[in-house]
């Protein structure tokens, strides 16, 4: 039987990894440098992020909870799959899921991926990275294969949309007095001219803007951890706030990091710490909307991803004008090739 007759016999849950503790910290950062030519201080000045928030990063007890919450849904939509997790860059890493998987007498796995927006760090390095530990756990490793990016199903643009919704009420006060920032993890733009990033984050954005009602919004970034040399995707979230308060004094202002299933370190810090402080300077009331995390939709999402694959679904849902995104990456899709020394991700 070749690779593509065999059936689908688990489901594995594709993150990036966090630290869970002071002690973890500078391993897992050295892990995520690994080959990197980034200085030191650089990744001292991350480090320095962590303890603010106890050397924890929230990303793997969310994928804890997510896992959790993905199993229930399978169970109850009659999904028979086992569910495993692997992270590129902390336990439990992809050579010790898929060796465990293996030993299950898994053998064809559906993958979904921590990251809805199609990028080389977002998708085509997990893939790099899955590739890897299979050569490295050997003959009879499990083919892993993901399952599409799911930016414009309709499920996630409620989820985020519902999200923004509450804030606006939280406020208090219409949507039309209300200033909208969706924000993405930033990348270098030798990254961007390769991918579709920018057009699905723009295209997602609008999708939940129009949800609610918001005519005044705009796309942002966050966590550029680039050289000042290399050009990244801009604007930055803060000198977006400034530049527009400073054009017309904003009163009321939503953050939504759409670009991050749950609250990574880079949520965490660079939006409820950095992002809020400078609000709170300039008189800025400010809301932050919650990612998508273990929301019943988006996890109703992540079930209906895999029934399309697996055959039990023949509804390929999407909304807005891009349509549903391929099931299969294109050989070429969302190459990179560094130019300059890269930078650190905290998650």
């Amino acid at each position: 039987m070749s690779e593509e007759e065999l059936p689908y016999d688990s489901f594995m849950l594709v993150s990036f990894g966090g630290p869970e503790g002071p002690d973890d910290v500078m391993p897992f950062l050295e892990n995520v440098l690994r080959g990197k030519n980034v200085p030191r201080e650089r990744m001292l000045e991350v480090a320095e992020h962590y303890s603010h928030f106890g050397g924890v990063s929230p990303i793997n007890e969310h994928n804890r909870q997510l896992l959790a919450a993905i199993r229930t849904e399978f169970e109850s939509a009659g999904v028979d799959l086992p569910v495993y997790w692997g992270n590129r860059n902390w336990n439990p890493l992809f050579p010790d899921t898929l060796q465990q998987m293996k030993d299950d007498g898994c053998r064809r796995s559906l993958a979904f991926f921590t990251s809805m927006f199609s990028c080389y760090s977002g998708c085509r390095q997990y893939r790099e990275n899955i590739i890897a530990a299979q050569e490295q756990v050997g003959e009879g490793a499990p083919i892993v294969e993901k399952v599409r990016m799911g930016f414009n199903h309709p499920l996630f643009i409620e989820t985020m949309a519902e999200s923004v919704q509450n804030e606006i009420d939280t406020l208090g006060v219409v949507t039309s007095d209300v200033t909208v920032l969706f924000t993405a993890h930033s990348i270098p733009m030798s990254m961007a001219d390769n991918c579709d990033y920018e057009k699905q984050l723009r295209e997602a954005s609008r999708l939940v803007a129009d949800k609610v009602g918001a005519s005044d919004w705009n796309l942002v970034y966050q966590s550029r951890s680039g050289p000042p040399q290399q050009p990244w995707l801009e604007p930055d979230v803060c000198d977006a706030i400034a530049e527009m308060d400073d054009q017309k004094k904003i009163g009321h202002l939503v953050v939504v990091p759409i670009g991050f299933v749950s609250d990574h370190m880079e949520v965490m810090f660079d939006l409820d710490e950095e992002a809020a402080d400078l609000c709170q300077q300039r008189g800025i009331k400010m809301g932050r909307a919650k990612t998508a995390g273990t929301s019943p939709k988006f996890v109703q999402m992540v079930r209906m991803l895999v029934e399309e694959r697996i055959g039990k679904s023949q509804q390929k849902l999407a909304v807005g004008e891009l349509g549903a995104w391929h099931d299969v990456c294109p050989a070429d899709c969302c190459q990179y090739t560094p130019r300059r020394p890269q930078g650190v991700r905290p998650t």
